[in-house]
């Protein structure tokens, strides 16, 4: 029977425990993005770093130094440099829209005169076959925009400046993570208060969950916006960079994806006469970005450790919606989680119940 003393004593240190750590948790909040993306990578290139420090005699410095390079020059360095020509390409973007340089009234009218009468018939019924009504609908789109936009320009010294911290600090933290990231994961594990079995479920379905979003998910949707992106580029269309983005966003989207930008703008050019771009676009999107997704990603990711197509949509953009860009990795992580936990949770009772049947 426990000492009644010891139970409140235990109690007591539990509560405190609770604590300091949402206390340490506030005081890393500004850096969680930072930290995330830190043990992101570092257990996405743990392989690698193994590698490196069996070549180099266990001098485990010099392999997280190696590995570190090598991530800041295959990832980091390339998507910085995309990111900000991302930027200015938006920036440049909206201000043609601004300037009347891009009219998009002369869109919709070689669009609207192009289409068949039933066609015409049909958006007239939903109202977008008027061309104030949709002028208007735009500007007040831009309009609010530029409102956001402005608020952000103020901003955006502060902004470039926090994310350079917040660079520097995941590029710190890898580099430990990568060396200790291991004697981490033993300790964490020591530390659970779960029974061995759960423990390893849960560690190694985080593991999975990271490495699998990352080179099922990630990859996939730069590989289709980055053809995408090549594809609008090669056709003259404006700010291909940004729509190429835009196409890696939407490639999260089961069965549709990407296609959405490239199918519409495709219809457009064979209808305002641009028949032989229309037909690129649409068989280049048909042959090479739809089949991205059904070639490349059984080959990066095991068939068992794919999670059902609608899971990975709700809780990447749920994520994407609450948490901006870390919702990428955040929403198939805590996805997976919870399908763990509950795996577990259920796995237990049946235990439970066929040991109760046995007595």
């Amino acid at each position: 029977m426990a000492h009644p003393r010891r139970s409140f004593e235990d109690n007591v240190f539990l509560i405190l425990l609770i604590l300091v750590t949402l206390a340490f948790a506030w005081v890393l909040w500004p850096f969680s993005g930072a930290v995330l993306w830190a043990t992101t990578l570092a257990i996405v290139f743990l392989p690698i770093y193994r590698r490196l420090d069996a070549l180099l005699w266990q001098r485990h410095n010099l392999a997280a130094l190696a590995t570190l390079l090598i991530i800041v020059l295959l990832v980091i360095l390339p998507l910085t440099v995309i990111l900000a020509a991302l930027v200015r390409e938006a920036s440049g973007l909206f201000t043609s829209f601004q300037s009347g340089n891009i009219d998009l009234n002369q869109y919709f009218e070689q669009t609207r005169n192009a289409l068949p009468g039933w066609v015409v018939s049909l958006l007239d019924r939903f109202g977008l076959s008027d061309l104030g009504s949709v002028q208007q609908q735009l500007s007040s789109g831009l309009t609010r925009t530029s409102q956001v936009l402005a608020i952000q320009a103020i901003n955006i010294g502060q902004v470039a400046v926090d994310f350079i911290v917040g660079l520097f600090v995941m590029i710190y933290l890898l580099f430990f993570f990568l060396r200790d990231g291991e004697a981490l994961a033993v300790r964490i594990r020591q530390a659970m208060p779960l029974r061995d079995e759960q423990q390893r479920a849960l560690i190694d379905r985080f593991t999975v969950a990271i490495r699998a979003t990352v080179k099922g998910d990630v990859v996939v949707a730069l590989l289709q916006g980055a053809l995408g992106g090549v594809a609008f580029w090669f056709l003259g269309i404006p700010a291909a960079l940004l729509w190429g983005a835009v196409m890696a966003i939407l490639s999260l989207l089961p069965a549709i994806g990407s296609a959405l930008i490239w199918g519409p703008v495709g219809i457009y050019f064979l209808v305002t006469g641009a028949v032989w771009q229309g037909v690129i676009l649409l068989i280049y999107g048909v042959l090479v970005i739809s089949l991205v997704d059904n070639i490349v990603r059984p080959a990066l990711v095991a068939k068992d450790t794919r999670m059902p197509d609608y899971i990975v949509l709700l809780s990447t953009v749920g994520a994407l919606a609450t948490l901006g860009l870390n919702g990428f990795i955040i929403g198939p992580v805590v996805a997976a989680m919870f399908i763990a936990a509950w795996d577990i949770f259920a796995r237990s009772r049946e235990r439970i119940q066929a040991d109760g049947a046995e007595r």
